[in-house]
């Protein structure tokens, strides 16, 4: 019985690590920087192209891994799914992100990792035939600093605000968005054209990135790194302004911890989300409320 179970299990890890491949690409380089993402590849279906997903790590900007959600890429790549798990300039290594620190190296920090990802980005269109990948149907997401970089990649103007030589095409649009705590610059950056579907997950006390309108490391009107963010709960109002769609998590109570639970716990919302997506499926615009990460039945109808 014991030999059964050995030769099933050494079966199952065979076919489970074989039903995806990880390619390891540079996809920008130059005299000072090396730039590198890990691609997930779900096992190749005869002429039908992948839908990818982008992905940034969260880390405030100066620290993270991008192999730390290696587990969500696999699983979606399982599932159909391509995954690029992106590494982006730390432009606030060695520097303070928080209260003491300096406005303008804040924005800096924000603009250069939004480059890195539109820069992943386009190496990804461009090399789309080499890996099967369905350029109509690309996705962003990212945890915290990288969910950061995945609002302000999916609404700022590139043509503008992009450090590096544009390499996007003019019509590109992401399909959809996933995002665990993050925030916006200014949700006037959100239009009924250029709105996207939106998963997000957020703690309604989170004194990292606020909830709704606020300021960023709950710093003072005075600090030097004083910056006003509009997060998860704003953003949430805004799209329902605009009547488009959008579904958030709130953790009542919940702090910054919560910001990987789409990519933890709640990886099967994130697959029902973007195969919504992928069939075109409308969906009411809703808020789920959880007192933790098991409570998602909407007990509360709102969180104090």
């Amino acid at each position: 019985m014991k030999k059964i179970v050995f030769l099933l299990f050494t079966f199952l890890t065979f076919h489970n690590s074989n039903a995806q491949e990880v390619k390891t690409l540079t996809y920008f380089q130059n005299d000072t920087l090396k730039l590198d993402l890990d691609l997930y590849l779900p096992k190749k279906k005869a002429g039908q192209k992948t839908p990818l997903i982008m992905f940034a790590f969260g880390g405030g900007f100066s620290g993270g891994e991008r192999t730390s959600e290696k587990d969500f890429a696999l699983f979606m790549a399982e599932n159909g799914y391509a995954v690029a798990s992106i590494s982006y300039s730390l432009y606030m290594k060695d520097k303070d992100f928080g209260c003491g620190g300096i406005l303008k190296e804040k924005i800096k920090a924000i603009q250069i990792g939004v480059s890195d990802m539109w820069m992943a980005t386009g190496y990804l269109i461009k090399n789309a035939a080499k890996y099967n990948l369905n350029t109509s149907k690309i996705f962003i997401s990212g945890i915290s600093a990288g969910a950061e970089i995945g609002f302000q990649a999916s609404f700022w103007n590139y043509s503008k605000m992009n450090l590096y030589q544009n390499n996007l095409p003019q019509n590109l649009k992401y399909a959809g968005f996933i995002g665990g705590s993050g925030a916006l610059i200014d949700t006037k950056l959100i239009t009924k054209t250029n709105a996207i579907p939106m998963l997000l997950a957020h703690g309604s006390k989170d004194a990292t990135v606020p909830y709704g309108k606020g300021s960023h490391r709950s710093c003072p009107e005075n600090a030097s790194g004083f910056l006003i963010l509009y997060g998860s709960q704003a953003v949430y109002n805004h799209m329902l302004g605009l009547q488009k769609d959008i579904q958030l998590i709130t953790f009542c109570g919940g702090g910054h911890e919560f910001s990987g639970y789409l990519f933890h716990e709640g990886k099967k919302q994130v697959l029902e989300f973007v195969s919504n997506v992928m069939k075109g499926k409308k969906f009411e615009s809703s808020i789920i409320v959880a007192s933790d990460k098991t409570a998602l039945s909407g007990k509360y109808l709102f969180c104090e």
